[in-house]
């Protein structure tokens, strides 16, 4: 998958600038692929040149003039195209993973602040994916709201996203746990001075 997609996806939601465009980034689809706002704006650029999507000025009272973009028919194609295409499954590269494989020969206190961390960050998305599904849905039940909306895309992505990160705290918290049992098991085993 290339950033165009992400960028035309994102923009079946309506007419967004490069600034909303990447708070939705931020917001959503983040939890699935992660582009900085320079990069948005360079893509924004390459689609309109493309005839993807169109922009229109909007000049605003006191405030400089904006440009707002949403998918054309062209781009609606190359989507189209894209969903067409195979699927390759997502790869892991995670630098705190490497870390704790090698658990059994790295110092502990190190290691498990860093797990809570993450787990405290994980949490933190949960929270946030958690009030996101809420305002989409409004007062529908999920079940009303996967059934009855105009558009659902953008509630599965962010189930995926809270289902993955209620992931990664689970297993973040677990393996806590598990590493401070070895350690204290470890400590009781030591002989001490005294002995």
């Amino acid at each position: 998958m290339a950033l165009r997609h992400a960028v035309l996806a994102a923009l079946l939601d309506g007419e967004f600038s490069g600034y909303q465009l990447a708070k939705t980034f931020d917001l959503g689809v983040a939890n699935f692929w992660h582009a900085q706002p320079q990069q948005l704006y360079a893509e924004l650029t390459r689609l309109e040149r493309e005839g993807m999507i169109a922009g229109r000025e909007v000049v605003q009272d006191g405030r400089p003039t904006k440009r707002l973009f949403h998918v054309t028919d062209t781009g609606l194609a190359e989507l189209a195209g894209f969903a067409q295409s195979s699927t390759k499954p997502a790869v892991v590269r995670d630098d705190l993973l490497v870390k704790v494989q090698a658990a059994d020969h790295l110092d502990l206190d190190a290691l498990i602040p860093q797990l809570a961390e993450r787990a405290a960050f994980a949490q933190g998305k949960v929270d946030l994916f958690d009030k996101l599904l809420r305002a989409m849905r409004g007062d529908r039940t999920e079940e009303e709201f996967l059934r009855e909306a105009d558009r659902v895309g953008p509630y599965l992505t962010c189930m995926r996203g809270l289902t993955f990160e209620r992931g990664n705290r689970d297993w973040c918290e677990s393996t806590i746990a598990v590493l401070e049992a070895r350690s204290r098991a470890e400590s009781s085993a030591r002989p001490t001075a005294t002995q």
